[in-house]
């Protein structure tokens, strides 16, 4: 028997800002997708039309954009199987709705939000099921008669799954092996709402599934408990057989605590908790990682260690590497705590493996807004000499680095570096030093410490901390000897000059 061509799918809804979860979540389908040669769909569900927020669908796009995980098929990418935007697929869904209706599957409920309120209060722990449709205004209870009557009417009504209790449903899922439910627990869903003319989710989700050919549902842990529903779906439409494998994933946990991560815990913990930042309605600006400075892989390579490990000890793995090593069956059952700290070792880490010529735009726009301009080679070596620097972003750089376009004006004679390396004497030692480096016709980071290092072994002085006081002012900076390659010898000497003359 051929085996089918895997088909995968993230299918966020356009209600707001995309959640670090979401982007894990559609991160394990991309690996999945493109370690089995399978596809991954892009569909918008978009059926909840009270929740929708304009702007949504294109920060979605855009944040996977910057990430660098691309879909084959869907919205904005096309496909021989959509239309793939289920606010355009009404009719599709109205037929399906109709074959349960037509074969007792489903029925329909015409209970107002009072009369379900009333229910609530009067019956405890209250769900509309096998044991309780009967009290209720739906086709079960009403004369065929009234129930097209009502229709006729225009009266407003829901359809609702009919499921029938007392059976144990079994899921079975790649990480979590089979997973009973008792059927008796499940309560008769609502697929479809006259109000909108437009399906639930669980519906949806199961027609989508089924005509868009997906083979394997990665989803996180909180839709567990609707797999059941979704299994007894299958059956009711008599696609058992093509039935797609169920990966909950597990949940990202808070860094502290209990419960799973929220935003509320990035606003006090100071990280972003979505990929880009997002401008809410109201005015409120939520921070993202590509506006706090995360570079793209940095933020790919920590999500997929959450939940999930290659069984080795390489934490380091690009995209690539992630791909070949992607195992649904090693991720964790167990909520995955999202190790915000480590997220910054990761960006600290990719950062000092990157390009120069990548990093200096970001940081040439620093430096600009601190009133220097400088040319884009220059902003280059600076970034080289000062990366490998504890630094978690190329923002951190400016303080670290100021005095490569600045000379210091004042010296701090408190300053504990500078107390401990300018002493008596050590003007003469800048004076003598000075008189080498001015004797150089060729400035070079070789041809300083050549002639430096030879006068310092014949004369036992150790001179580099006291220059790096003269040419930084503090105890900061790179190799002295590229430091002032990089200033040039006019630059280095005046600058020594200036500190004699202030720390004499």
């Amino acid at each position: 028997m051929e085996q089918k061509q895997v088909r995968v799918r993230f299918a966020p809804s356009p209600t707001g800002p995309l959640h670090i979860g979401g982007v894990r979540t559609a991160l394990y389908n991309y690996l999945f997708a493109r370690q089995h040669g399978g596809k991954l769909i892009f569909r918008i569900e978009d059926t909840d039309s009270q929740r929708f927020v304009p702007g949504a669908e294109e920060y979605i796009r855009e944040a996977f954009d910057w990430l660098g995980i691309r879909f084959d098929e869907g919205v904005g990418f096309g496909g021989d199987k959509g239309p793939y935007r289920q606010s355009e697929r009404r009719d599709i869904y109205k037929k399906y709705v109709q074959q349960l209706l037509d074969e007792g599957k489903a029925y329909y409920a015409f209970d107002t939000p009072e009369e379900l309120d009333a229910k609530r209060k009067e019956v405890e722990n209250f769900q509309y099921d096998a044991h309780t449709r009967h009290l209720m205004r739906n086709s079960l209870t009403l004369p065929a008669d009234e129930v097209k009557g009502l229709i006729d009417s225009g009266a407003q009504y829901v359809v609702r799954f009919k499921i029938e209790p007392g059976e144990d449903v079994h899921v079975d899922d790649i990480i979590r092996g089979d997973v009973k439910i008792n059927s008796s627990v499940l309560d008769d869903k609502v697929l479809y709402k006259s109000a909108d003319q437009l399906p639930t989710y669980h519906l949806a989700n199961i027609v989508d599934d089924h005509l868009m050919e997906i083979t394997h549902v990665i989803r996180g842990e909180e839709w567990l408990p609707s797999s059941p529903l979704h299994v007894l779906l299958y059956r009711a439409f008599g696609w058992a057989d093509t039935m797609p494998r169920f990966a909950h994933l597990p949940l990202l946990l808070k860094p502290d605590g209990k419960g799973k991560l929220s935003k509320r815990d990035g606003d006090r913990l100071g990280f972003p908790v979505f990929p880009l930042e997002w401008h809410g309605a109201s005015g409120e600006v939520c921070a993202g990682y590509r506006e706090d400075g995360y570079l793209p892989e940095a933020v790919i390579n920590f999500l997929a260690l959450l939940g999930w490990n290659p069984g080795t000890d390489q934490e380091l793995l690009t995209m690539d590497e992630l791909v070949n090593l992607f195992d649904l069956a090693k991720c964790s059952k167990a909520g995955a705590k999202f190790d915000y700290v480590k997220g910054l070792w990761f960006n600290r880490e990719y950062l000092q493996r990157s390009d120069n010529a990548r990093l200096a735009p970001a940081f040439d726009a620093i430096l600009r807004e601190n009133g220097i301009q400088a040319p884009m080679e220059r902003v280059e070596a600076v970034v080289g000499m000062m990366k490998m620097k504890k630094i978690n972003f190329v923002k951190d750089l400016w303080p670290l680095c100021d005095f490569f376009f600045t000379a210091p004006q004042v010296y701090d004679r408190e300053d504990k570096f500078v107390r401990k390396n300018w002493k008596e004497g050590t003007a003469d030692d800048m004076r003598e030093l000075a008189g080498l480096l001015a004797g150089l016709t060729d400035f070079s980071v070789e041809s300083q410490r050549a002639v430096i290092d030879a006068w310092a072994e014949s004369t036992g002085k150790k001179p580099w901390n006291a220059w790096r006081v003269a040419l930084v002012g503090a105890g900061k900076g790179p190799d002295m000897y590229e430091l002032a390659a990089f200033l040039g010898k006019e630059e280095t000497l005046a600058r020594m000059e200036r500190a004699i003359a202030a720390l004499q």
